[in-house]
């Protein structure tokens, strides 16, 4: 049962993705999609932007939170992650916000990358291995 809950979550986590242009507001998915690097910065509302990306990392932080805590039935292990994505938020909502508010075209590139952070779950990525070494070594 632990296990098909954990390929359920997993596909939410691919879900959020594959319906990312009808559950979230995001100008920035066509517009990376395109040559950004020579494309003037889209039109968007800031405010429904930010609040969009931050329920979009939530989802996957709830969904990465719940696989992480299936396969090792530890607390300690999810109050650790707990932290570790409330701090990556913040972290990387500060700069989110700069390039939002002040969109240079050297920047573009620095932006995609930074954005991917905060709307793909690649956190989940490195914290399930990093714990899983972590439970062989004790």
């Amino acid at each position: 049962m632990r296990y098909i809950c954990v390929a359920i979550l997993f596909v939410v986590l691919v879900c959020i993705r594959v319906f990312e242009d009808v559950l979230f507001y995001d100008p920035y998915l066509t517009f990376f999609e395109n040559d950004y690097l020579y494309m003037d910065n889209p039109r968007r509302e800031v405010a429904k932007l930010v609040f969009y990306t931050t329920l979009r990392y939530l989802f996957n932080a709830l969904a990465s939170l719940g696989i992480l805590y299936l396969v090792f039935k530890d607390n300690g292990i999810i109050k650790f992650s707990v932290l570790i994505y409330a701090a990556a938020y913040v972290f990387l909502i500060i700069p989110f916000l700069y390039f939002v508010i002040n969109p240079r075209q050297e920047d573009y590139y620095l932006f995609f990358n930074l954005r991917r952070f905060l709307i793909q779950p690649i956190l989940i990525l490195i914290l399930l291995p990093a714990f899983y070494y972590h439970n062989l070594k004790r």
